[in-house]
């Protein structure tokens, strides 16, 4: 897979299209109805999609300063969290992966998080996400990170719905992200 972030973005971005993105009524995990729908799954999950997600996402996640560690919000953000781990240390700067579940475990362990046991109180995250439209469930991660221990740094999306969830969430930690609404949807404002 080649560095080359330009080349990389549309590619993913043609594979989202392809695989992903459909203009339909659909009544998403707010409670809100939209007329479209981008389940980033089916691309990130292609072999391909995996490697150009985790090298994008790696990039604007070293945007932020000095994290040790990406965290994905349970079910979307953890393949993201997988690829981008892989990639860093294929590169030679490793970035473990942490999952953050959306509620304990009732049994085992009983775990919160996934992945992050070793790493010391305060270390510096980056949440990964697939979509972002309310910020809804990115917010409750931060919570759970938080009580964790954990200090998050940043948010990366891979597609910003441009709903206001951008906005929610940058009213706590900085927000990056490689697609929009806009990308799919270029008539849209």
């Amino acid at each position: 897979m080649s560095h080359d972030t330009t080349s990389d973005r549309e590619r993913l971005l043609a594979l989202l299209r392809k695989h992903s993105f459909a203009q339909r009524k659909v009544v998403l995990a707010s409670g809100r109805e939209s007329d479209f729908f981008i389940d980033c799954k089916q691309t990130v999950l292609l072999a391909e999609g995996h490697a150009l997600v985790g090298s994008l996402m790696l990039a604007e996640a070293r945007a932020f300063e000095s994290p040790v560690a990406v965290c994905g919000v349970e079910l979307g953000g953890c393949p993201l969290a997988s690829a981008v781990a892989l990639v860093s240390f294929q590169r030679g700067a490793p970035l473990d992966a942490v999952y953050v579940r959306k509620q304990a475990k009732d049994h085992g362990s009983q775990r919160l998080t996934e992945g992050d046991a070793h790493l010391p109180r305060q270390s510096r995250v980056v949440v990964l996400e697939d979509v972002i439209t309310t910020g809804g469930s990115t917010l409750k991660a931060l919570d759970k990170l938080a009580e964790q221990g954990l200090t998050v740094v940043g948010v990366v999306a891979l597609v910003d719905r441009l709903e206001g969830g951008r906005e929610a969430i940058e009213a706590r930690v900085p927000v990056r992200t490689v697609f929009s609404r806009r990308d799919f949807i270029p008539e849209s404002a």
